[in-house]
């Protein structure tokens, strides 16, 4: 059984979209072991909650410092026992020590196609603006390794969607979320599948 954790911050879709993979079958092998909030009244927190996961929340106001946020998310993560990670709409950029420790077994995912529109400041709205900004003909996600810097782990899988004539960073953003949906579940099997390989 492979216990998977998410770091969260907000409304929570993308864990959603795991929470109900996980529960129906298509991870199979896994389990949702935590879920972590930078932000205490996340509705990420009350997913999870409605499907009986453990939570916990790690912010800046309780552990103002980089290097104490770090421990705790770290004993946090070893408490659970975690195999895998997943950031899903977390806001926050993680210490090295936290992507070295877990080197390999974080993935995140990203609302464009990387290395276009990536990299620190590029998040939210602000990332489908800038696609439309550049006059960009598609878009898409990306879900990606975790490494020490921002946006720049390998790349995993990508999922391509056409950027429309009027839309707006409200509409693209939109047409991404459900190729998000679909890419992080199919991505999140293929990171188990090689951990098994390598006897994780």
């Amino acid at each position: 059984m492979v216990n998977i954790s998410a770091l969260v911050s907000g409304g929570g879709t993308n864990l959603q979209a795991i929470i109900d993979a996980v529960s129906d079958g298509r991870i199979p092998g896994a389990k949702m072991a935590l879920v972590i909030s930078s932000k205490p009244d996340a509705y990420a927190l009350e997913r999870a909650r409605g499907a009986g996961i453990r939570t916990a929340v790690v912010s800046k106001a309780g552990f103002p410092d980089g290097e104490s946020r770090a421990a705790e998310l770290i004993r946090l993560l070893e408490d659970a026992d975690t195999d895998l990670v997943v950031l899903a709409g977390y806001m926050s950029i993680l210490q090295p020590k936290i992507t070295r420790e877990y080197a390999g077994r974080i993935i995140n995912i990203h609302p464009a196609l990387l290395p276009r529109h990536g990299g620190e400041g590029y998040y939210g709205s602000r990332v489908h603006r800038a696609v439309l900004e550049a006059g960009d003909r598609e878009s898409g996600a990306t879900v990606h390794y975790v490494d020490e810097g921002v946006d720049s782990g390998e790349i995993i899988l990508q999922g391509k969607v056409p950027v429309l004539d009027g839309d707006t960073p409200e509409t693209l953003a939109a047409r991404v979320l459900t190729v998000e949906h679909r890419i992080f579940v199919e991505a999140i099997n293929t990171v188990i599948g090689r951990l098994a390989g390598k006897g994780a």
